[in-house]
């Protein structure tokens, strides 16, 4: 253990969804933090992602009635009581190993919030029991897939995911290979009971790295001739995963993708790559001048910590914006309840930064709320920490 806390600070303690991190930092066995934690090469893009948010700037609205806040919306057509999702990470069972994804399912399945779920191949809990704990009939469940080199297990998997109920398929077309990510290089990787991703896995693999073991079972060759052919046999919505330019957004728009993610891959692949933020900022215009914006999603993940994150992509024309780490480090450390207290903080900080900025409906967002003149600043502050948890965090936390 890296602990220097004599234990895990009580729940309460937490004010907002950076001190997960700061916490599982301290806390955790020191493999699972690198694999949690690592980014590719010298994580610019990763520290871009987050820094790119505090780039833009709000231009509230006064005199408005904002008594009563909904933060209901609208993805696949669908209504969901909030415009954010738990997005997939691998192994969440090495950071709980008793609970792994099924920790996060109850959370999400917890009448209060209803949190959409998606859930990675490369689950530690099997897919049939993720989906198995869902305990509340309208909260939904979204496959992240990785394609395999045998394409035969790759239309099984999506079979058994449609049958087994998920609700969209979200394909990863960013990741041919693992990124850089040195300081998980740094460790060994073993599969076992507790750690294993049954969805794919084997148990007794090893390699530098959990990224290295997981490399193995995702193909090189994917390319939109594959996602054409996902289509002829799944009737699931596909989303494509780790879209970073604009011309590609288009393209899955015009294939009848039913959306993307803009993402790159919370900047664990390839270092240097443009803040998804930047791109979305980019392609919202283009969509809306070609009427292709109306039913095709456009998520957004990477870098987003509070409610005013949130509120920035929505305005800019995001359907939903998804979190991953957040999520993840709560569940490490906490379980479900964790889980459950991340999502009233981002769900408490939405309505309060709404209320400053004099909307009271996610509908009413758009860029008038923005001023974006200062987003494609490339530059990082002086002090801004390399590490991935601001030491800010770290001093205020009275732990």
């Amino acid at each position: 253990m890296s602990a220097t806390f004599s234990s895990i600070p009580p729940l309460e303690s937490v004010f907002n969804l950076n001190e997960f991190e700061v916490i599982a930092s301290k806390t955790l066995p020191d493999q699972v933090y690198a694999y949690y934690a690592c980014s590719a090469d010298d994580e610019v893009s990763y520290r871009q992602n987050h820094h790119s948010f505090h780039k833009i700037y709000f231009r509230p609205k006064i005199l408005v009635d904002v008594t009563d806040i909904d933060l209901t919306t609208e993805m696949f057509g669908r209504k969901f009581k909030f415009p954010f999702y738990v997005s997939a990470t691998a192994l969440c069972g090495l950071g709980n190993p008793e609970g792994g994804e099924v920790s996060i399912v109850k959370a999400c399945g917890n009448e209060e919030f209803c949190i959409p779920q998606m859930i990675s191949t490369f689950s530690s809990n099997p897919l049939e029991d993720i989906v198995a704990a869902k305990n509340n009939a309208a909260q939904e469940q979204w496959f992240q897939l990785y394609v395999n080199g045998d394409r035969t297990i790759t239309k099984e998997l999506i079979l058994k995911a449609e049958k087994l109920g998920v609700n969209a398929l979200f394909v990863t077309v960013d990741a041919a290979q693992p990124g850089n990510r040195e300081r998980d290089l740094r460790f060994k990787f073993s599969n076992n009971d507790k750690k294993k991703g049954p969805n794919v896995m084997k148990q007794g693999q090893t390699a530098n790295g959990t990224s290295g073991a997981l490399s193995k079972l995702i193909d090189t060759a994917l390319t939109w001739k594959d996602i054409e052919n996902f289509k002829t046999f799944t009737n699931l919505p596909i989303v494509l995963k780790g879209v970073q330019r604009v011309d590609d957004v288009i393209k899955a728009a015009e294939i009848g993708c039913s959306g993307v993610v803009l993402s790159n891959h919370g900047g664990r692949q390839l270092d240097f790559s443009v803040p998804p933020v930047e791109v979305l900022a980019e392609v919202m215009p283009v969509l809306r001048s070609r009427g292709l914006d109306k039913k095709f999603n456009v998520f957004i993940d990477g870098g987003i910590r509070r409610g005013t994150d949130v509120l920035k992509a929505l305005c800019l024309g995001a359907s939903g914006v998804g979190i991953a780490s957040p999520f993840l480090y709560a569940n490490s450390l906490y379980g479900t309840e964790g889980v459950e207290k991340a999502f009233d903080l981002l769900i408490k900080e939405l309505i309060l930064s709404m209320r400053l900025l004099g909307v009271t409906s996610i509908s009413q967002l758009n860029p008038d709320l923005l001023d974006l003149r200062g987003l494609y600043d490339r530059s990082l502050p002086s002090n801004y920490p390399f590490h991935h948890h601001d030491t800010t965090y770290e001093t205020n936390a009275r732990y």
